[in-house]
């Protein structure tokens, strides 16, 4: 019997990240490969370099990781199989031996020193927020910048040597954030299942958006979530994002699809996948 080879995941990277953490989540026996960027996680699974791709797309604080969302809307084939809802607690770290009265200058990844702005505010007024890559580059460049901090996790620390000067600092304990899976193709039915779209219109006036919903809502099927992102050719033109319950492959949510096809200029399904169980 020939032994199968682990699937290798991309992640938002390096080691430390709570991307990494979202991808033990997927598969705790993959094998895990770091990367420098969203685009990059996705073209490493365009080029087969990895089976799946880990990146987040929404946190219960800031909302929409725009990064990703924009990818999926415009640069990217690839289709959501997957998602995980990873709990977020971010700390305070720095290299061994700072004080918290040295510190000038903190990085994280922005979404993070936003899920911290209270504590920053409060605690480290004089300090500068710096935006990084991720919050684990953060903490990797520590000790290269004396008299600076990071925000980022406790595997983060334990890897790059940091200490942690405080824990547990995000302004929410109910901090969470939803990740997904990019591959190649989308999930089969499971009957617990989310399918997430994105659509626009060519011409602007009354009523387009709600025909579109009417085609959700005449088949009983319920929306998860709508936003809209810029269409970045024309000021007060969007793409609008839905989350629906359902496979794309059940005849209701299938129907609900056609109807939106009709209504708009483009229709864009970025995949179905299981809902995420807690």
């Amino acid at each position: 019997m020939v032994a199968t080879a682990p699937p290798r995941l991309g992640f938002l990277g390096p080691a430390g990240s709570f991307a990494e953490e979202a991808t033990i989540a997927f598969d705790p026996g993959a094998e895990r490969v770091p990367l420098p960027s969203i685009p990059a996680v996705a073209a490493a699974v365009e080029a087969g370099d990895v089976n799946g791709g880990v990146v987040p797309i929404e946190n219960s604080i800031e909302g929409p990781v725009t990064y990703t969302l924009d990818l999926l809307i415009h640069d990217s084939r690839l289709s959501i199989s997957a998602e995980r809802v990873v709990p977020i607690h971010h700390n305070l770290l720095a290299s061994p031996g700072t004080d918290l009265s040295e510190i000038r200058v903190i990085h994280s990844h922005p979404q993070a020193l936003a899920q911290c702005r209270r504590y920053l505010t409060e605690r480290m007024p004089n300090a500068v927020p710096m935006a990084a890559l991720s919050t684990s580059a953060a903490v990797e460049g520590l000790a290269a910048e004396p008299g600076s901090a990071a925000i980022g996790t406790l595997r983060a620390a334990q890897i790059y040597g940091a200490e942690v000067l405080d824990r547990a600092i995000e302004d929410s304990p109910n901090n969470e954030t939803r990740f997904v899976l990019l591959a190649e193709g989308d999930h089969a039915p499971t009957g617990r299942d989310g399918t997430s779209l994105c659509f626009t219109f060519d011409e602007d006036g009354p009523g387009l958006l709600h025909s579109v919903l009417e085609c959700v809502v005449a088949e009983g099927i319920n929306m998860a979530k709508i936003e809209s992102r810029p269409n970045k050719r024309q000021l007060g033109r969007y793409y609008f994002l839905l989350d629906l319950d359902g496979h794309r492959l059940d005849d209701r949510v299938a129907r609900a699809l056609r109807g939106i096809g009709e209504r708009t200029s483009m229709l864009k399904v970025f995949g179905s996948y299981p809902r995420h169980r807690a």
